[in-house]
């Protein structure tokens, strides 16, 4: 297997979704890269893009009954002689998957095998909606492609260096103990790709640097990394905690779940909706979760998505003094994923009256969303993340290891 030659296949499965890139890994370009969404559906959706500009994107609508008939869809595709991207199979040599959850087990990226797919079966516990359906993508492309190694990229690996004092909650011990109930992070590729840009960016080791790391998106979550580790994030046990969200509720009173519960007579399975599906974003504008619309509202003056912002910006906020202070400084602060990199709206408030901590910005860099838009000793960026790289990236290193 030559190295440099290598097409890495990066598959993100969800319940009724499947992301696809298709990288080529001596210069790291994407081929080609698409989406299934509707899997289960009659009129589900295929997304193709080439990056060959001879070639024609792809866009139908079809029923794909199954991860089985969606991922020899997008094999077939990556496989047309008209716009496919390869000519047979054996070009592809190696596919490296998101897998949500590795619970403590998984601490960094591993080459898949039969006790692997245990492990992550094992975990389904900790991500009952994420881990079946990664798995089932895994053996999926046992069945398609024969032979071909897999390797699992865990979102919780990158957190698996936060201290106890930091993932152990404060119940007692023996639920940790016994059950593994504490804080296990997740977004972890996105923090520790951007994390390492960053230092590449500025020159400096990654080991010398007191680094805040802040994914926004439907989802959200900060980190922060000290000395190239995570040593504090804000999701939990659960993507739920942390940051307001899309639609999650982030951090609240323990108390108020039971109060909600008892008023409202609510199932568990209800107040998990509420908290998960119905909070946020979408919940403080009684509608909206999508945070463009939310900030085209705010910006022609209505003062329910002005709050709103400001709530989803305030938690933030919070956030980067107090990882600031549990570092004992703070060199560098990133934002990424979707609201990080294209929202000059939030960073603005977010970036407001924190020139005590260093930190100030440019407002004509930040409207313009550029690389970088800080001027004060704190270094501010604004990095686009790119998680399927990074699942490649940590594939390659795995297959060139099998030589």
């Amino acid at each position: 297997m030559e190295i440099h030659r290598m097409n890495i296949l990066v598959l993100n499965c969800g319940s009724s979704s499947l992301k696809y890139q298709l990288i080529n890994m001596q210069d790291e370009s994407v081929v080609a890269k698409g989406q299934i969404e509707r899997i289960g559906a009659k009129d589900a959706i295929l997304k193709y893009k080439p990056t060959d500009k001879s070639k024609q994107s792809i866009t139908q609508v079809l029923e794909i009954k199954d991860h089985n008939v969606a991922i020899s869809l997008v094999i077939n595709t990556l496989l047309d002689k008209q716009n496919g991207v390869i000519a047979n199979k054996s070009e592809i040599s190696g596919i490296g998957h998101r897998v949500v959850h590795g619970g403590e087990e998984f601490i960094e990226s591993v080459l898949i095998t039969s006790a692997v797919k245990d492990g992550v079966r094992h975990c389904i516990q900790f991500a009952p909606l994420h881990n079946p359906h990664n798995l089932k993508g895994i053996e999926v492309c046992e069945e398609q492609l024969p032979g071909v190694p897999q390797v699992a990229v865990f979102d919780t690996a990158f957190h698996h260096t936060l201290p106890p004092k930091a993932h152990i909650y404060a119940i007692p011990l023996e639920f940790y103990k016994n059950d593994r109930i504490r804080r296990y992070g997740f977004h972890g590729t996105s923090h520790g790709f951007v994390a390492r840009v960053a230092a590449d960016h500025v020159g400096r080791p990654i080991e010398e640097l007191k680094i805040i790391t802040c994914h926004l998106g439907n989802g959200s979550s900060i980190t922060a990394v000290q000395g190239g580790n995570s040593i504090e994030t804000s999701m939990g046990f659960t993507p739920l905690e942390g940051l307001v969200m899309g639609t999650r509720c982030g951090d609240i009173d323990p108390a108020l779940v039971l109060h909600l519960a008892k008023l409202k007579n609510l199932t568990v399975e209800q107040v998990d909706s509420l908290l998960n599906k119905k909070s946020g974003m979408i919940g403080l504008t009684e509608g909206k979760s999508d945070f463009r619309d939310i900030e085209d509202e705010a910006m022609a003056g209505n003062e329910k998505y002005i709050l709103a912002l400001e709530i989803f910006c305030h938690r933030l906020k919070k956030y980067i003094g107090a990882y600031s202070a549990v570092m004992g400084g703070l060199d560098i602060l990133v934002f990424t994923a979707g609201i990080g990199e294209r929202s000059p709206y939030c960073r603005n408030i977010i970036l407001a009256n924190m020139e005590y901590l260093g930190i100030s910005f440019d407002p004509a860099k930040n409207e313009k969303n550029e690389f970088e838009i800080g001027t004060g000793p704190v270094r501010v960026l604004v990095i686009p993340t790119n998680e399927e790289l990074a699942i490649a990236r940590d594939t390659r290193k795995i297959l060139a290891a099998l030589k």
